[in-house]
């Protein structure tokens, strides 16, 4: 048996959680990489909506969506997760299956400009009152600065007082790695 690393396990959740024909959302556009997996898991009759508050996320995003041939099932928003609810056609809202988060920097970008546990937390909130029973949120977290400390303190707050007949929650991490290795907090709606 060979242990996933973490972004393995956290696109072995998406997998699980999505099929063809479903609604997904990358909270985090990033370099793009977590829109082709939900891309390719939604399928051709499936739509994923991504977000990212930086212009240099959203054009290496569109470049891989691209490159891909995935145009006709992603749509690419350049600002915060937060107001999924605002743009996200009202009927896909509660047919959103499953939505990730690498949170913190953009890898190789601007280190100052980083997610917030405030608009975190709302996103979070917004998506566990419109997602179907066995909706699945996977939060990335990064914490190895002093910003994603605060978000992961924030975060782990939220999650541990969460109902457990509303939501399952799951830590997946490495106890013995060294400087701040990021882990993987689950969210399954019940």
């Amino acid at each position: 048996m060979r242990i996933a690393g973490i972004l393995p396990f956290a696109r072995n959740l998406l997998a699980q959680a999505l099929k063809e024909g479903d609604i997904a959302i990358d909270c985090t556009a990033g370099k793009g990489n977590d829109t082709i997996t939900l891309a390719k898991l939604v399928g051709s009759t499936g739509h994923v909506y991504s977000f990212d508050i930086q212009e240099e996320a959203i054009k290496q995003t569109a470049e891989k969506v691209k490159n891909e041939r995935l145009e006709e099932r992603v749509t690419l928003f350049q600002q915060g997760h937060e107001i999924f609810e605002e743009v996200v056609p009202t009927l896909h809202l509660p047919h959103i299956k499953a939505a990730i988060f690498n949170l913190g920097y953009l890898p190789g970008g601007n280190k100052t400009i980083v997610t917030k546990p405030e608009s975190t937390l709302k996103a979070i909130q917004q998506l566990l009152k419109c997602m179907p029973k066995e909706g699945l949120i996977v939060l990335v977290i990064y914490h190895g600065h002093k910003e994603g400390k605060l978000e992961r303190d924030s975060i782990l707050n939220f999650v541990t007082n969460l109902d457990q007949n509303e939501a399952h929650v799951l830590n997946y991490r490495f106890i013995n790695q060294k400087n701040d290795p990021p882990f993987i907090v689950a969210i399954e709606k019940r």
